[in-house]
This record gives structure tokens, C-alpha cells and sequence, in this order.
């Protein structure tokens, strides 16, 4: 007799790549508790790596695949699907990040998502929401290495969430690179995080929100400074950051600084965090700042979980598709056939699918027309550029562009595909999504018997039921010039039998 394991011991892993820290964090849920297992931050400073032309340095490239490698094998025993390892800012912004991340899949050994600003902003209040519950209206705020996250929330439910292209790197590497502390130094560095965060001045106005309360690296450091200082319990209020400041400043330098509390670590970024701190706590009215226990990598596992509950009732993703259906007019009788007969199709490529791979094509399917809002003509080109550079909560950079590549590939020639066309997961998709939109071009369901597909090599045969009359004259010729399309290229023979 075996005894299968208690989920509940089975450990989640998140994977945190940011611009200063990478961390690592093992834990365990049971329910509404959560255990943490293993926690590990390593200083990489991935973000101060991106030099003048956006592009990261070899050096900075090599820090962050050292330190990967390591995370790497403490994941042993972690089941694949409890993994997940996102990145944000310095990849978002890097000209060279697919060449970086294809080194940092290998050395870690699995795949890591860039995630836009908002997705970060709304994985952050969920690790917030968890750790810390409170029913009250709410500001979070998370300051990292080249962006700053705000979220007005309430309970679990994040209502507003931004993000804002300035932190604690980037704004040190721009006023304080030479480790030098002046007062005009500070004052230019808060005049320029001010002019980045002005914009959400009414967006998070006071009278939105009952209490404040800040997420992981600054503001952990802030506090603990404070704290060891005397100067607060860890509260972050104006007048402790003045006094900061003023510390900074009479020190001279950075080499010089002696703040209790502060850690090597931190040092190099201490004086931009500061000034962005100072620049929100006086511009959006905020008399104190509390540190928080949740942060992103908690959000991350929480996420995971919810994506991985059997019915996918929670899983953010879904609601996502339904609220773009909404807003670009999609016909979705016609979303739901193409993606009845898509399943079907593919099942046949694939019987035993990989559920995510699943749950992709059927999001390709219900997104494939949202082009048809801007023009009818060429509208899987419009489809494949609003996918790709829509903000949908639950979906990574990397996702969007993979639905993006399917809503471009679902008719036309291939040659726009080609690099694509080797991956042979997402040839399957597109396979079966091309045939479906031929299958119900005509916005109806296919009723004279089902199709039946088969690959052998580089033969693709599609058998037409008996049934099909004269009828579907018009399937015909189109599944013709689908014959043709693929004929253009070297990826495999198209036969309609």
C-alpha cells in the first residue's frame, strides 16, 4: 500500500529577480497559514549592469547567472509545477535580456518570466493582503532598484495598481554615482523622483486610504536604521527622514556614513531609496509609513497556488481574457467555437496536453479577433500587437508574447512565424488554431461530422468526414490555401484527405 504525500508539506519555491536583490524564498501552505522554509537574498545589483545603450554588461550578466546557479540547487525536490521565477525592472528595460535569460533558464533550470510593472504591482498586494490582512482601504508601497510600485487595495482586492520608472539604483547611479553627498545632490535627486511620481498625486490621494505601509528592501532598510537609531519603533515618518538625510549629508560620502543598522548590502543605493521615501511621504500626505511582512515573492507563491487550484476559478488569468473580451468587442460565440474546435484539433496533436499549454491555445482562441476593434483588415496583426503590449493581471511579459505569436500566426503565410515555428509546442498551437478559424470561418459550429487530424514526421494529414457534401465548397478552398501556406515553408506537409 502506498500513501500518497500531504500537499500541504509538498514546499512552494518564488524566485524574486530584481533589480538589487535576487531572492529566493521556500514555504509551505496549508490553507490560510503560511510557513516559510527557506529564505535567501543576494545583493546582485543587476540593475547598476545596464550601461548607456540599455544593454546589460557581461559582468552584471554574471552575478545574476552565479547566483541563479545557486538558487538552482536548492530547489531539489521542489515539484516543477510549485516553481515560479519572475523578473522586473532591469529585465523589462534591457535590450539584451532574451540572450540573459536564456543562460538564466539553463543555470537555474527552469523558465523565468519578465512581468510587467502592474502584474508586479498586483503580486506585491497579494503578498501583502495574505501576511498582513486588514479590511481597511489601504496604501502599499514597494520601492525597488529601478521602479517604484504603489496599490490602493482593500481586504485581498487590489483596485489600483501602478508602476513607476524610479528606484533606489537608478536614481543613486544618477545623483550620488560618485558616493558623494551633498544637500543640492538630494535636492536634484527629489525634484526628479517628484516629477515621476506627480502624475499619481490624485490617483493615491490621502482621503483614498487609511493607512500606509511599505514592502520589502528600502523600506525593510529605512525601518531598521530607525529602529537601531532610536529615532522611531521602525515607523518611517517625515521628520526621521529629514533626519537621515541630514546624516548622509554631514557624513559627506558614502565610504564615510555610519547609520546604525545599515548594511553593506545597501549602502551603495541608501541615499536614492531615501530621497524617493522622502519625495512620497511629503507629496501624498503620508504622516507615517508601516514596514510590511508581505512583499512579492510571498505573492508569487500565493498566486501559483490560486493558478493551481483543479477548477482555476481563481486563477486571475481567465478573468483577464473575459474583461479584454469586453473592452475590444469580441464575438465570443464565435471565440467559444474557434476554441471548442481548436481543443478538439489539438487534443489529436497532443493526447495527453500539458494543461498550461491548454489553457494557452483556449486564451488565443477567446483573444483571437480583439484586432477586429481597430480594423477587419489584417486584423490578426492588430490582435497580435494589442495582445502583446496589453497590461492583464495574472499574465507574465513572456505569456502575452507567446498568445501574441498565435493571434499572428492564426492565418496568412508563415514566414512571419518562422523562428517561432521551431518551437514544437507552440507549432501544435498554432496548428490547431489556424485549422479551427478555417473549420468555423463560416461563425458557425462544425456539424457534418468532425475532422480527424494526424501527424506522422513532417506530414500533417487533416481526414474530412464522408459526410461533407458540396456544402462545404468553401472549406475546401480554404483548407486549400492553408495547404499552400504551409508548402511555403520547410516545417512540415499539409494534406487535407
Amino acid at each position: 500500500m502506498t500513501t500518497r504525500p500531504d500537499p500541504s508539506t509538498t514546499p512552494w519555491a518564488s524566485i524574486d529577480i530584481g533589480s538589487n536583490s535576487f531572492r529566493l524564498e521556500l514555504a509551505r501552505l496549508s490553507g490560510d497559514r503560511y510557513q516559510r522554509i527557506t529564505y535567501i537574498k543576494e545583493a546582485v545589483r543587476l540593475g547598476a549592469g545596464l550601461d548607456a545603450q540599455g544593454m546589460l554588461t557581461e559582468a552584471a550578466m554574471e552575478r545574476g547567472l552565479n547566483c541563479l546557479k545557486g538558487f538552482g540547487e536548492q530547489l531539489t525536490g521542489v515539484p516543477p509545477e510549485r516553481i515560479r521565477a519572475v523578473a522586473t525592472q532591469t529585465l523589462r528595460e534591457a535590450r539584451n535580456r532574451n540572450a540573459f535569460l536564456a543562460r538564466a533558464q539553463a543555470v537555474l533550470g527552469h523558465p523565468i518570466e519578465v512581468i510587467s510593472g502592474r502584474e508586479e504591482a498586483r503580486l506585491i498586494f497579494a503578498g501583502v493582503a495574505r501576511l498582513q490582512p486588514s479590511d481597511k482601504p489601504r496604501l502599499v508601497i514597494d520601492i525597488g532598484g529601478r521602479s517604484t510600485e504603489m496599490i490602493l487595495g482593500s481586504g485581498r482586492k487590489p483596485l489600483l495598481a501602478e508602476s513607476f520608472g524610479v528606484g533606489s539604483v537608478g536614481l543613486s547611479m544618477r545623483f550620488f554615482a560618485d558616493g558623494v553627498y551633498t544637500a543640492e545632490a538630494f535636492r536634484a535627486a527629489q525634484v526628479a523622483a517628484g516629477a515621476e511620481l506627480e502624475e499619481a498625486l490624485t490617483l493615491f490621494r490621502p482621503e483614498l486610504w487609511q493607512e500606509a505601509l511599505g514592502s520589502s528592501g528600502t523600506v525593510g532598510a529605512v525601518s531598521q536604521i530607525l529602529a537601531a537609531a532610536g529615532q522611531t519603533d521602525g515607523r518611517i515618518t517625515p521628520d526621521a527622514l529629514r533626519w537621515c538625510i541630514a546624516q548622509c549629508i554631514a557624513a559627506g560620502g558614502q565610504d564615510k556614513l555610519q547609520l546604525p543598522g545599515l548594511k553593506d548590502d545597501r549602502r551603495p543605493v541608501v541615499a536614492g531609496g531615501l530621497c524617493i521615501l522622502y519625495t512620497l511621504l511629503t507629496q501624498f500626505g503620508i504622516a507615517e509609513l508601516l514596514p510590511t511582512k508581505g512583499a512579492l515573492r510571498q505573492g508569487v507563491i500565493f498566486d501559483l497556488a490560486e493558478r493551481l487550484q483543479p477548477s482555476g476559478a481563481r486563477d486571475p488569468r481567465g478573468a483577464s481574457v473575459i474583461e479584454l473580451q469586453e473592452r475590444f468587442g469580441v464575438d465570443k460565440p464565435q471565440a467559444e467555437r474557434v476554441a471548442t474546435q481548436a481543443e478538439a484539433l489539438y487534443r489529436q496533436l497532443a493526447p495527453d496536453p500539458a494543461p498550461e499549454l491548454l489553457r494557452e491555445l483556449s486564451w488565443a482562441a477567446a483573444l483571437h479577433e480583439v484586432g477586429m476593434w481597430i480594423s477587419h483588415h489584417d486584423h490578426h496583426r492588430h490582435s497580435a500587437y494589442v495582445i502583446a503590449h496589453v497590461d492583464a493581471a495574472g499574465f507574465s511579459t513572456n505569456q502575452l508574447q507567446r498568445l501574441s505569436a498565435l493571434a499572428l500566426g492564426q492565418r496568412g503565410g508563415l514566414r512571419k512565424m518562422e523562428s517561432q515555428l521551431a518551437d514544437p509546442s507552440l507549432l501544435e498551437q498554432l496548428i490547431a488554431l489556424r485549422l479551427a478559424v478555417v473549420l468555423c470561418h463560416g461563425r458557425t459550429s462544425v456539424t457534418a461530422g468532425s475532422p480527424k487530424l494526424e501527424r506522422a514526421g513532417k506530414q500533417l494529414t487533416l481526414h474530412l468526414p464522408k459526410s461533407w457534401s458540396g456544402e462545404q465548397a468553401r472549406t475546401r478552398f480554404l483548407l486549400k490555401e492553408e495547404a499552400e501556406a504551409w508548402a511555403r515553408t520547410a516545417v512540415l506537409e499539409f494534406v487535407v484527405a
